[in-house]
């Protein structure tokens, strides 16, 4: 080998030491970076570990979301749409508002049997005419004209309780705000038993073949109602001192009767609780009264049908004749005053196609107050729906309602109109509850007494068009 590679063979030895040193250097610096590692996932495991645990007690004590929706938009004959008498003739392309509803609601203890669930529900309603609808007013450019945008309101906020009661480990204890064992008839968004408001019960009480339920719920009446705007004897009233009423509803739910047969029956018991000075206004005329209710519900074809018969005195007679629900009391009315109701109404399916949803309701109210003698009312509503698919279906609805008021000097009113709706609706599934839904609809309305009460009061009829959504979940 020649003296002049020496040089460059010192180098290469130079080199591989060089080499073999740093491969060790970074060795030691990978081993302690993974020391530090190791250290810092120690360090932070008790934490890691408790929102692990703070995570998984919130999946055991989930948030329950709730609501409700429709909204859309239309016009009429003659400018917005109208709603024209919903609970008689059917809701369907006769709503002109924006409605919705929010639930949240949680159980927030679970120990030994041990249950409290906290519920929530805010509503808001307008007529959907701006992009921003709040709680403030809308005005024009001169602030002479003022429109309320929107109004909002808490419709629920109570605590409801299981497993504190030895002799009914099974019920509900509840306080609070709440919508408490409501009936209603969809189509029409008729609700015919129903005592919704602030108050406390005990529901679901097993008691033979069926459960019990109690509660006490407030529904006071408001003095302009009870009143006037002046007294009974000209005298002014504290308009903001409303009639304090308490009601107690007892009933007793789900008696089996036959194959698909069930009962229903309650009490409701309206308590006036007037001030000394509510009495005086009105010679202490306003007396408590009682409303009744039977429910028989039956099977049909996979579909139901129900039956309801009630009788109401004193200030439910007024429940009877206007489409009340025992929601409010008609403190007012005459003494001796009653009423009642027949109702028939269901959804049946009739064939695979095909569904049926109807409303028959048939009420009288004797004597309400002092000229009145005999009021009456019926109504017929009926919605046929065809599904083309389990997305696409076409639904028809028509509804009509006849009214008489007669009076002690012989002298009536009467009243009658109808309503004709065709919609083509998508709906996430086919079934006639499937929702959320988006409708097309056309309807015609009108009056049957040749009254005009439409387009401004200038006409008897009208026509409206329009799309609309609505969704529950």
């Amino acid at each position: 080998m020649s003296r002049n590679w020496l040089p460059i063979i010192g180098l290469g030895y130079h080199l591989n030491v060089f080499m073999v040193i740093r491969t060790w250097i970074f060795r030691i610096t990978l081993l302690s970076a993974g020391i530090r590692k190791m250290k810092m996932k120690a360090k932070w495991l008790p934490i890691a570990a408790a929102v692990t645990a703070a995570l998984a007690s919130q999946a055991a004590f989930a948030v329950d979301f709730h609501g409700y929706f429709r909204s859309g938009v239309g016009v009429s004959g003659d400018g917005d749409m109208v709603k024209y008498n919903v609970n008689k003739v059917g809701r369907l392309g006769n709503e002109n508002d924006t409605y919705g509803e929010v639930q949240l609601g949680q159980e927030v203890f679970n120990k030994d049997g041990k249950t409290f669930y906290v519920d929530s529900m805010f509503a808001m309603t307008s007529n959907g005419s701006n992009d921003w609808e709040g709680t403030g007013t809308v005005c024009n450019f001169d602030a002479k004209q003022c429109n309320g945008d929107s109004e909002f309101a808490l419709r629920q906020f109570n605590v409801q309780a299981k497993g504190l009661l030895g002799f009914a480990p099974e019920a509900t204890l509840w306080a609070g705000k709440r919508f408490y064992q409501r009936h209603d008839i969809h189509i029409s968004d008729f609700y015919y038993w129903n005592i919704s408001g602030a108050g406390a019960g005990i529901e679901g009480i097993e008691a033979g073949p069926g459960k019990i339920s109690f509660a006490w719920i407030r529904n006071d009446r408001s003095s302009t109602d009870v009143f006037g705007k002046t007294g009974i004897n000209g005298d002014q009233p504290n308009l903001a001192d409303s009639v304090n009423v308490n009601t107690l509803d007892l009933r007793y739910a789900g008696i089996p009767l036959w194959q698909d047969g069930s009962l229903e029956v309650g009490a409701m018991y309206a308590l006036v609780n007037e001030t000394d000075a509510q009495k005086q206004l009105k010679n202490n005329n306003m007396k408590d009264g009682v409303m009744l209710t039977a429910e028989l519900t039956q099977g049909v074809l996979g579909g139901f049908n129900k039956t309801v018969l009630q009788y109401g005195t004193e200030g439910y007679s007024k429940t009877m004749a206007y489409y009340g629900d025992g929601s409010w009391y008609g403190a007012e009315a005459k003494d001796g005053a009653d009423g009642y109701r027949l109702i028939n109404w269901g959804v049946v399916p009739m064939g695979n196609s095909w569904e049926m949803g109807h409303q028959l309701v048939y009420g009288v109210a004797n004597e309400m107050w002092d000229t009145q003698d005999k009021f009456e009312t019926m109504s017929v509503v009926v919605r046929p729906m065809y599904k083309w698919d389990d997305f696409n279906k076409t639904i028809f609805e028509g509804g009509y309602f006849k009214e008489k008021n007669t009076f002690t000097n012989k002298a009536d009113e009467k009243d009658a109109g109808y309503k004709l709706t065709l919609a083509q609706a998508w709906s996430a599934g086919s079934s006639f509850w499937a929702r959320p839904e988006i409708r097309v609809f056309a309807s015609y309305l009108a009056n049957d007494e040749d009254k005009k009460v439409f387009e401004g009061d200038t006409s008897k009829d009208t026509y409206q068009v329009g799309v609309q959504a609505e969704a529950w979940w």
